[in-house]
């Protein structure tokens, strides 16, 4: 892009202007940041924040200022792993006043599609929730159900006449069945995690997604897509000019089972990270804009539910905390495949938006909200435990070297500084 002014008034962008624009001497304050990249605020719509309920595990205080640190101006959180979950209007509006003067970030919420809940997915939207999750296996959580084909097909028809996507975790609990039969006994060997997950899990889901879309029309998104497999699907459903979308997590673009110590239980999510020749076919599909944005599925849980101490990936939880360092993690990759930083903006900035319906926020232009991160690309630094402002510490990430320090990131026009108990966020309604 280049060098460019931004003015900014108040908490909007007024006008994107040439950087000698020689009217900028009528400005109030004028902040020149050099050689660094202004860049929109990172927009990341998969985060498990898990408050109420189990605000141990993380919360809207420290997810957010933990955000803010990693250039993120606007998360998206997902309505299970908090009690109660997010599947009906009441359970919405607790969660809006769990989060009251504690963001320091703008924060939208999706609801949740469980079995027998599709007559709440209208009033959940006319709430506020920007759209619905939903599993196609087990969550993990009681409160959560997942929903079999007739539960799918009953909210997909629901939704098919309002413009609000289905977010859905794509696997099916018969090929992760028949998976188990055939497992070695050594339940910290990652491997053996990796095959107790198999691709033809999230292939036959995503299947049964692209049916569904066809038939119902009604916006479908497949979230944390792992198994490369199912590329060719999803590019399907584009060609056919359905309205179907798919993201994938920094954890499946830098990491490959191969490298996994076992016992590492901090690197255990589901779908698991894959080999490295599946991980080069999701940057591949990224590239080639079969997958439309790389999120975080921030998914962190307290240091005991890792098991850390056994190593064991049967009974530890799945989930990988990553927040605060989405966007280098994603930059450290990309620039390795010879990607540039618009590349990251469009996949961890405009295109979050869009699927989250936040026309104010993704993209750097009049009228949209005055939200920047500030980072110097080709600087790196170390990820140490005392850096982290997660609730909870544990990551894979701790002790690698990743590129990209932000210098500030911007919410509506003021800097955020993630260390203060300032709480400027606001929910972000439909």
């Amino acid at each position: 892009m280049g060098p460019r002014a931004i003015w900014v008034d108040g908490e909007h962008i007024a006008r994107v202007a040439d950087y000698d624009d020689a009217s900028i001497e009528r400005a109030e304050y004028v902040e020149d940041f050099g050689d660094a990249v202004i860049m929109p605020g990172v927009v990341d719509s998969h985060v498990h924040v898990n408050e109420p309920g189990r605000t141990t595990w993380e919360g809207f205080f420290t997810a957010t200022r933990a955000a803010a640190a990693g250039g993120v101006t606007t998360i998206v959180d997902m309505p299970l792993n908090s009690i109660p979950a997010t599947t009906s209007v009441r359970a919405l509006e607790e969660k809006a006043a769990a989060l009251e003067g504690k963001c320091a970030i703008d924060v939208g919420l999706w609801g949740g599609a469980v079995p027998g809940n599709a007559d709440e997915l209208g009033p959940l939207l006319r709430a506020g929730a920007l759209g619905f999750k939903c599993f196609l296996v087990d969550s993990g959580v009681p409160e959560f159900g997942w929903l079999r084909e007739p539960d799918l097909a009953r909210a997909m028809d629901v939704l098919a006449s309002h413009d609000a996507p289905l977010l859905v975790h794509a696997e099916l609990p018969g090929p992760l069945e028949a998976a188990q039969r055939d497992l070695p006994t050594d339940c910290k060997s990652y491997m053996r995690y990796v095959a107790s997950r198999p691709p033809e899990a999230e292939i036959e889901a995503i299947a049964l997604l692209h049916r569904e879309c066809a038939r119902t029309k009604a916006r479908t998104h497949v979230v944390h897509l792992s198994a490369a497999g199912a590329l060719d699907i999803v590019k399907r459903a584009k060609q056919a000019k359905l309205p179907f979308s798919a993201e994938t997590t920094p954890h499946y673009l830098r990491l490959e089972a191969e490298t996994v110590p076992d016992g590492a239980t901090a690197f255990k999510c589901a779908p698991p990270i894959r080999e490295h020749e599946n991980r080069e076919k999701l940057w591949k599909g990224l590239r080639e804009g079969a997958i439309d944005l790389v999120v975080t599925d921030h998914s962190p849980c307290t240091p005991e539910l890792k098991k850390l101490d056994l190593g064991d990936f049967d009974q530890a939880w799945g989930g990988i905390a990553s927040l605060q360092f989405g966007l280098q993690i994603v930059w450290t990759e990309a620039k390795k495949r010879g990607a540039r930083v618009e590349d990251v903006a469009r996949w961890m900035c405009e295109a979050p938006a869009k699927l989250a319906g936040l026309s104010r926020k993704g993209v750097i232009e009049a009228g949209r909200d005055a939200d920047f991160v500030v980072w110097h690309p080709e600087a790196d630094f170390t990820v140490t435990n005392e850096c982290i402002l997660h609730r909870n510490k544990v990551t894979p990430y701790e002790g690698q070297t990743l590129s990209g320090v932000i210098e500030g990131t911007f919410l509506r026009g003021e800097k955020v500084d993630p260390k203060s108990d300032d709480a400027r966020g606001r929910w972000l309604k439909r």
